[in-house]
């Protein structure tokens, strides 16, 4: 199974190893603000997703603002993988109220490290009151979704791959995407080029939803991973009408 490079989506920040999160001083509780340990919610999150019959195979951490703000990834595996693309988790925390502590679920395609969170999967929880009490818990219900999300993703994309669609289809669905803000129509004309002739071979075999999807991924590449799930679950909704994708 190839490793996606998560290092490569944590632009930014200072990419660090686990043991360095762990040395993270979290600040006192202020009135209702109270934050949580950036471990905290990584050990939550491993110890959930063991539970749910996957394993973290790889992650990646960074950290941001002189530690108050974290990012992490982890590469998902449970004994039903593809060969070319696998579940990954998008984690966020903050000691400087800048945002809630967060999860979000996606998929990552290995030959060309492109990452698309749908939206399917995510919780967001403030820090305040009770976010000890809170946070296990809404851990436990988005991780208990992991094998219905990894088979309707493997659905999804066999579906993608295998409808042939024209150049005629693919402008169409470009404009769609425009009027439905996935991206600005400053990032089209990169869209267009990866459809007419895409930088990784491997999609350049044949024209299909699959090889405009990675179209639109690759220029979505750039952007913060927790922006990502409104313009991904927009792009899931054209091709999956496209596609017949229930």
């Amino acid at each position: 199974m190839k490793a996606l490079n998560l290092m490569a989506h944590t632009a930014g920040s200072e990419v660090v190893d686990r043991q360095v999160i762990d040395m993270v001083k979290t600040p006192d509780a202020n009135g209702i603000w109270r934050p949580i340990p950036h471990a905290k919610l990584i050990d939550g999150v491993l110890k959930t997703v063991e539970r749910s019959g996957f394993k973290v195979v790889q992650e990646a951490h960074a950290l941001a603002r002189d530690g108050a703000r974290y990012f992490g990834m982890m590469q998902l595996a449970n004994g039903h993988n593809a060969e070319d693309y696998s579940l990954v988790l998008g984690l966020r925390n903050s000691h400087d109220k800048s945002f809630p502590a967060g999860l979000v679920v996606g998929s990552g395609v290995f030959v060309c490290d492109n990452l698309a969170f749908s939206g399917e999967i995510q919780i967001g929880r403030k820090h305040t009151t009770n976010i000890n009490r809170d946070l296990p818990n809404l851990i436990e219900a988005a991780m208990g979704k992991l094998g219905d999300m990894r088979l309707h993703q493997d659905q999804r994309i066999l579906a993608y791959k295998g409808r042939e669609i024209s150049d005629a289809q693919a402008h169409d669905i470009l404009i769609q995407a425009l009027d439905a803000r996935v991206l600005p129509v400053t990032r089209i004309p990169g869209v267009v080029t990866e459809w007419r002739t895409p930088r990784h071979p491997e999609f350049a075999q044949g024209k299909t939803a699959w090889r405009l999807f990675n179209a639109f991924t690759e220029e979505l590449k750039d952007s913060a991973l927790f922006d990502r799930p409104r313009a991904t679950q927009a792009l899931h909704g054209l091709l999956d009408t496209v596609c017949s994708v229930n």
